[in-house]
């Protein structure tokens, strides 16, 4: 520390150009205007969903909070259509995340090899379904032939494989030196030992980075349940974010489960419905986030 303070005292010292100095200083202006930009709308959202209902009905409501009111809050969570929903978007979004990295990685494993002949062939029918597709009335009538409809799979399944997903997780095991796999296969290791003990746990970025893709997609999608589902104890989270958001408020004709959201005033229950569906993400984020870089870095070493 003495010695530190002894270089920070030493006029002699080599200093940074004064154009560093203002560049940094301008740097600064602009990263921190930029941070507010961005939070001043989840701000704004926190900020509506606990204020008082009349400040927020008067216009009152900015940035920081006018009074305090949780009965928004407390409506939507105490409410046991909301809490089914809930339940339901946190199980569709674990089993499909588990579906997309297992279906993905063991469908990208044996394309990414250069001995199997019919690698080439295959990716191309791959990239032939990014860009044509069934269309919506067939696939749900296929859907429907497999009795799928209004059931736990059909928000899990369909969505499981997806081209993209297995051209970028190909592209990283192709990263991936192939000397390794040979020296497995010297000292008697099958190709699902090599798959399993060597490329997944070398694989951890881009497993990663698609998982939270997937998971948040999964979290936020609502159109495949508007489409196959029609019971509403299978509705996910964001079928009801859905009607709140777009209806203005929930149909007080409904005399069934959705009743009771009508007692709250529209604009706090539609904020809390908003910071309640984006928390679990918001939460997640942070602990997935440094694979999520090293796969880009990866990605742009490499590529």
């Amino acid at each position: 520390m003495k010695v530190c303070g002894d270089v920070m005292r030493n006029p002699n010292r080599i200093r940074d150009p004064i154009e560093d100095q203002v560049f940094l200083v301008i740097v600064y202006i602009i990263l921190a205007i930029t941070v507010l930009v961005m939070l001043y709308p989840f701000a704004y959202v926190l900020s509506v969903s606990i204020s008082d209902p009349a400040e927020v009905m008067a216009g009152k409501v900015s940035f920081f909070p006018r009074g305090f009111d949780k009965g928004a809050y407390q409506t939507m969570v105490n409410h046991p259509v909301f809490y089914t929903a809930y339940k339901n978007t946190i199980l569709y979004t674990a089993v499909g995340t588990i579906f997309t990295l297992f279906f993905t990685s063991i469908t990208a494993y044996p394309l990414s090899k250069d001995k199997f002949q019919m690698r080439s062939y295959i990716a191309q029918i791959y990239i032939v379904t990014m860009f044509f597709s069934g269309g919506m009335i067939p696939t749900y009538l296929a859907f429907k032939s497999m009795h799928l409809i209004n059931t736990f799979w059909v928000m899990v399944l369909p969505g499981a494989l997806s081209a993209w997903n297995v051209i970028l997780m190909r592209s990283f095991f192709r990263n991936i030196p192939e000397a390794l796999s040979e020296s497995a296969h010297i000292d008697g290791a099958t190709n699902f030992q090599i798959f399993t003990k060597i490329y997944l746990p070398l694989s951890k970025p881009i497993l990663a980075t698609i998982g939270l893709f997937t998971a948040v997609g999964i979290w936020n999608g609502y159109f495949s349940a508007l489409l196959y589902l029609n019971d509403n104890t299978k509705y996910p989270l964001q079928m009801i974010l859905r009607s709140i958001l777009i209806t203005a408020s929930v149909d007080p004709s409904d005399k069934g489960a959705y009743a009771e959201l009508t007692h709250s005033p529209t604009e706090s229950l539609k904020m809390a419905s908003i910071v309640i569906s984006t928390l679990p993400i918001m939460c997640i984020y942070p602990f997935i986030q440094k694979y999520f870089v090293k796969s880009l870095m990866v990605g742009s070493i490499k590529g």
